[in-house]
């Protein structure tokens, strides 16, 4: 079902389809306030074209939302691609994505996510200069997941620390849902802070992996979410923050990595009512983009994407004490703080 209001004010949605390739998919335009539309590419084993234009919507709103409170330059977008990621995927369908990308001029940046390497975003590099998150030219930066695990690293210790005045997470429990780019690199900060960790995921070669370098305990997928944990990090995809699973969730603190993690808005107050502490989401992943938004300013320097990554500590504290001296949700506290920017930027261009 199609929520309509996933269509407030987004700019553009597409509708990408390709007969030769096969290729199906959704790029939405959220806004271009502060600069062209930056954000991944997703692809997804959607079950039709409704869930994944849905999808798009959500995630390109949060992108808009992101790059404003990281303080980029750069409007929020999405693509999500149908088709399963193990295969279906062919250079000739990513050729043709590339080339529609193109046909838009320049207003939307794509860049690695979920289901997509490197190596396929070369593919669509070869018929469009917009794209980021390479590891070839001038300018490329690579695998942006170790900046994306870095922020959410920073992030669970602002909470940590705003919760119970701890300036480590040494010694804390932590569960991380999804061990895949982002949340390998997550595990690994956490391991070396002294965090004892338990992960679940799809793929067990990821959890393989995490288990023998890191010595996390393996969790059941309908488990993890309803661990006894200091920290749950959800960092695999969206809405797993509902209303099957709110009551279930035994922590006080939530900081992950995926987009989207409420269903719904509604939920962030729930979450508040339980005295569960909300780190919003687009807030403390934004590491990825921020690598991603150094390609785009002409020369790549590492230096200025730490300074930026360090930054979300700060705006997250910021959120927590405007959300405990408001009695607000944090999620609300930082839309309010994301539109306020977006709206001075629109007003400056007239």
């Amino acid at each position: 079902m199609m929520d309509v209001n996933q269509f407030k004010d987004h700019e553009q949605v597409v509708y990408l389809h390709d007969k030769e390739t096969g290729l199906k998919a959704f790029i939405a335009v959220h806004d271009t306030s502060l600069g062209p539309a930056a954000g991944g590419c997703r692809m997804w084993n959607y079950e039709n074209e409704l869930e994944a234009l849905n999808d798009a919507l959500r995630l390109s709103r949060g992108m808009s939302f992101k790059n404003a409170i990281a303080g980029l330059k750069l409007g929020g977008g999405k693509a999500v691609i149908m088709g399963n990621a193990r295969t279906d995927k062919s250079d000739a369908l990513f050729q043709a994505f590339g080339r529609m990308i193109d046909g838009l001029g320049g207003k939307y940046i794509t860049a690695e996510d979920v289901g997509m390497t490197v190596e396929d975003m070369e593919v669509i590099a070869g018929e469009t200069k917009h794209v980021a998150g390479l590891t070839k030219g001038a300018h490329a930066s690579g695998d942006p997941s170790p900046f994306t695990a870095t922020g959410v690293y920073l992030g669970i210790k602002a909470a940590v620390k705003h919760k119970t005045g701890k300036d480590s997470v040494e010694g804390l429990t932590i569960a991380v849902q999804g061990v895949g780019h982002v949340g390998y690199y997550l595990c690994k900060h956490l391991h070396q802070a002294g965090a004892k960790l338990l992960v679940s995921d799809i793929n067990q070669d990821s959890l393989n992996r995490v288990e023998q370098e890191f010595g996390a305990e393996i969790v059941d997928l309908d488990k993890i979410l309803s661990c006894d944990v200091d920290v749950l990090s959800p960092c695999a995809l969206g809405a797993v923050i509902n209303d099957e699973t709110i009551d279930l969730i035994q922590t006080k603190i939530i900081a992950g990595a995926a987009n989207n993690q409420l269903a719904r808005d509604d939920h962030g107050q729930a979450l508040m009512d339980r005295g569960i502490l909300y780190a919003p989401d687009y807030v403390i992943n934004a590491g990825g983009i921020i690598n991603v938004a150094a390609e785009t300013r002409g020369a790549y320097d590492v230096d200025w994407v730490n300074t930026k990554v360090n930054k979300i500590y700060d705006n997250l504290q910021v959120i927590f004490e405007r959300s405990v001296s408001e009695k607000r949700p944090t999620n609300h506290i930082a839309d309010e703080l994301a539109n306020e920017i977006i709206d001075k930027a629109r007003a400056a261009k007239g």
